[in-house]
């Protein structure tokens, strides 16, 4: 065989590769508005920048007829290439291939990518479409499943991992995107779950579709599992790209910063009036958000989740920054079990890769009750006091209104490492409200009222005794006095006063007592 022969062999192992399940199952893919793995990988990187791996690879597998289904890449395109110019490691699971199962050899090649990508720094996105595990295979496949999840918890704060669901993802195949620091759904064509429908029928006798089961809704609502909803793969792929321009490629290095026009010193009036005389009436802290990050613009994380805290990602004087917030217009921002879980995994991930931590705060408290007390709100809500107090990057505080009991600790006070905290002249800095402590310190005058003027003179008491107690406890100046905040500030200041913290932190140098690890309360 010549040279010509040897590249005309090569061109056509290419073009075999890269048919994958051929152009029938291709096109039942697009019907369905999907884009096949390799459209995937293209749509994501930046214009020829793919370089392929393990492009040739078979499976090795003879029994129940596979020695006769062979195909190239055996249904899993793995690489490297680039976005924003920056190097990313990918691997795309194949649908038109043997229904995008994992079997040995192509779960050697996601292990092989996350290696590599662990070894140079750089981020590994995985673009899940796959029935699981391949039966024919049996415990080879599981052994596969096993050597990546075993990758996802060593590369864990050493580079970040990004999962997008853009089909099935079920039994096995789930604990890996788990284990991902973010997790994209695709709206009506994605879904997780441990057990499908059919098997949860047959156990338990409930009847349940796959949407309302493990869906793109369910899993950004109800359960918590994804970080965000795409309507198609184009807005899934586009999110991603987003997604990473916060972050850096690994953890030894500073989050990219990006060029802005928006002044330093941008002062916005409305901020002086955002927080309502009564502090009873909501408002929405996304308001006050976006009026003081670099162009407005706030890239929220888990949006449809536990909607009384929200995190996200925006950037000051173009460096990014992470923004924790408790939401006054949903739960009157309380503290509750799904807020507390939501909040701490984003503070370990802001953490984990040196990007700041920005928290707005208007708590009133944890949510009380049965259920919540019977779920475990003791240990889930200590949750986010230990990333809080655990994490040693720059942490600057806005304490906006409310700031009482144990949520005013946990909510990155002073008292847990917090490097800068400010408060509005509307913040209320108290162990507990007016309504709820007057009750309690002034028992006995309001008792005394009741007695000798009945309900008039107690109700005319109380209100007294609440403007009494607001006027001395539930301020900002107290806890300037005692030095518990840095200073209160005009609210129309707080875009100059957060990057002025930021910048003298620059370079900040904290660290933990040396230990393996710490033991937080799961």
């Amino acid at each position: 065989m010549n040279i010509e022969q040897k590249l005309l062999k090569l061109q056509e192992r290419d073009r075999l590769a890269e048919a994958g399940g051929g152009e029938e199952r291709r096109a039942r893919e697009h019907k369905l508005g999907k884009m096949t793995a390799r459209e995937r990988i293209e749509f994501l990187l930046d214009e020829g920048t793919f370089e392929e791996t393990d492009k040739f690879v078979t499976h090795r597998t003879t029994e129940f007829g596979m020695a006769e289904q062979v195909v190239l890449g055996d249904g899993f395109v793995t690489g490297y290439g680039r976005i924003e110019g920056r190097l990313v490691f990918v691997f795309a699971q194949d649908f038109t291939v043997f229904g995008g199962s994992l079997s040995e050899t192509n779960a050697a090649k996601i292990v092989k990518v996350m290696d590599q990508a662990a070894r140079v720094g750089a981020p590994v996105i995985g673009l899940n479409d796959s029935g699981g595990a391949r039966i024919q295979e049996g415990v080879r496949s599981l052994a596969g499943y096993a050597d990546i999840f075993l990758r996802n918890v060593l590369s864990s704060g050493v580079v970040p991992q990004i999962s997008a669901i853009m089909g099935p993802c079920a039994g096995g195949a789930v604990y890996s995107p788990s284990m991902t620091d973010f997790i994209l759904m695709v709206d009506k064509t994605a879904y997780m779950f441990i057990t499908g429908p059919e098997v949860i029928k047959a156990v338990t006798h409930e009847e349940v579709s796959k949407d309302e089961l493990g869906g793109a809704t369910t899993h950004n609502t109800k359960s918590g599992v994804a970080h965000f909803m795409a309507h198609d793969d184009a807005e899934c792929l586009s999110m991603i790209r987003e997604l990473l321009s916060f972050m850096p490629s690994n953890n030894l290095e500073e989050p990219p910063r990006k060029p802005t026009n928006d002044p330093i010193d941008r002062a916005d009036e409305k901020l002086d009036t955002v927080v309502p005389a009564e502090s009873n009436l909501p408002y929405d802290i996304k308001d006050v958000i976006t009026k003081v990050v670099d162009d407005e613009y706030f890239f929220e994380v888990q949006e449809h989740y536990a909607r009384n805290i929200v995190i996200g990602f925006a950037r000051f004087n173009g460096r990014p920054v992470g923004i924790v917030a408790n939401q006054p217009n949903f739960l009157a921002g309380v503290l509750d079990i799904n807020s507390s879980i939501k909040a701490a995994r984003f503070v370990r991930f802001c953490d984990c890769f040196n990007i700041p931590l920005v928290t707005f705060e208007d708590v009133p408290g944890f949510l009380p009750g049965v259920q919540q007390e019977l779920g475990g709100i003791i240990t889930h809500g200590a949750k986010l006091l230990y990333a809080f107090a655990e994490a040693t990057v720059p942490k600057v505080t806005i304490i906006t209104r409310k700031a009482y009991g144990g949520a005013y600790c946990v909510m990155s006070s002073k008292h847990i490492r917090s490097d800068v905290n400010y408060a509005w002249p509307t913040a209320e800095i108290a162990v507990m409200g007016p309504d709820g402590a007057v009750n309690i310190v002034y028992r006995r005058e309001l008792d005394k009222a009741q007695k000798e003027g009945g309900d008039a003179a107690y109700a005319a008491a109380r209100a007294e005794k609440i403007e009494e107690f607001r006027e001395k406890f539930a301020n900002p100046y107290v806890a300037a006095e005692r030095g518990y905040v840095d200073g209160v500030i005009r609210p129309r200041d707080t875009r100059k006063k957060i990057i002025q913290a930021l910048e003298m932190l620059d370079g900040k140098r904290d660290k933990n007592p040396p230990k393996k690890h710490g033991n937080i309360p799961l």
